[in-house]
């Protein structure tokens, strides 16, 4: 089980921004308001721009729930096992 929290927690550690948040730097797209954030269902507590992550492609439906990712590396992961993710953020 530590191994699928390794592969989680490495998908957007690696990289040095979280699209979903900022995009080149000059902007913060976490500031659409309250109603506009969730975190990402892969990387638990990372924050997530709705407008954004979607605008950008990142985000999956699964049982009639839209889950926006912080990075595109967590959509793959979600797509593994959807109902696991989906558990996270019960």
């Amino acid at each position: 089980m530590a191994n699928d929290t390794q592969a989680a927690s490495g998908c957007c550690s690696t990289s040095s921004s979280n699209p979903a948040a900022t995009s080149t730097g000059h902007d913060n797209l976490l500031g659409g308001g309250a109603d506009d954030l969730t975190t990402c269902p892969v990387m638990v507590g990372s924050p997530v721009s709705k407008q954004a992550a979607e605008s950008l492609g990142l985000f999956r439906d699964f049982e009639g729930q839209r889950y926006y990712f912080c990075c595109a590396g967590c959509g793959p992961a979600f797509d593994a096992d959807p109902a696991k993710f989906a558990a996270n953020m019960a």
